[in-house]
């Protein structure tokens, strides 16, 4: 697929904003992904944005990883754990989802965020057990909630963080900055699945994926950082994620709603 170059420059701006959202929130990078490579960037073909944004996400998510696991926001083995369950779930969800039309699934995915954005404003003022860990006790909890947000993930194209967010916080307790670090192990590994899949099927534009790759990487330095400064302020952190979701998911309906009249 061509480009024209000045869409490969807002790939670049775009990735950047994708990157400072995934250092700030550790989710939420995926699911401005898309709607920026529709829309934004102009890529015409909504599987191409779905599969070159995946494998662009993934490659921030693991950027950011290594500045939170520096901080030390990152509890590996429950990562490990969440991360090991989704990927096949992934696999399954992106094989899915290649197989339904581009316009439906994009309408699908803003009813999901606007969801998970009401349920993460109304846990907002929990602030989480710090040193929490994943036992044997826990473990099937983790395990079944890793399953299912891998599911959703490969299905809507996305690295799945807005997901993994809450569900590591619901799984484990965990503080949300810790979900924040820890949840980009899962996120990398689950856009790296649906990526993979997309590619096989010719649907990544991966000259876009680089300019959006670095943009991101700056972008990722910047939200990590500020990550750290809005943690100390009760559930501001939460707030702001959830603000953001509802607010594309919105847009994106709204942009959608047609694939179903």
């Amino acid at each position: 697929m061509l480009l024209e170059p000045l869409q490969y420059l807002f790939g670049a701006f775009s990735g950047s904003l994708v990157g400072f959202t995934l250092g700030l929130f550790g989710g939420g990078g995926s699911i401005l992904a898309v709607p920026l490579m529709v829309y934004v960037v102009g890529v015409p073909v909504a599987h191409v944005a779905i599969g070159t944004s995946a494998f662009a996400v993934a490659a921030n998510a693991a950027t950011n990883l290594v500045t939170h696991a520096r901080k030390g926001n990152v509890i590996w083995r429950c990562a490990l754990m969440y991360t090991v369950a989704g990927i096949a779930g992934a696999f399954l969800g992106s094989t899915l989802g290649k197989a339904m039309d581009g316009d439906k699934l994009l309408f699908l995915f803003a009813i999901l965020m606007l969801v998970v954005g009401v349920l993460m404003f109304r846990g907002r003022g929990n602030p989480g057990m710090p040193g929490a860990t994943c036992n044997r006790e826990k473990a099937p909890k983790v395990l079944g909630y890793g399953g299912l947000t891998g599911a959703f993930s490969g299905f809507f194209g996305i690295g799945g963080g807005f997901l993994i967010v809450p569900g590591l916080v619901a799984s484990t307790g965990m503080p949300i900055l810790n979900a924040i670090g820890s949840s980009l192990v899962a996120v990398t590994a689950f856009g790296l699945t649906t990526a993979l899949s997309y590619a096989f099927s010719g649907l990544v534009d991966w000259p876009l994926a680089a300019v959006f790759i670095g943009g991101g990487v700056l972008g990722g330095l910047v939200g990590a950082r500020v990550a750290g400064l809005m943690a100390s302020k009760k559930g501001l952190l939460n707030i702001a994620l959830a603000g953001l979701i509802v607010a594309v998911a919105i847009y994106m309906a709204a942009q959608t709603v047609t694939a179903f009249i």
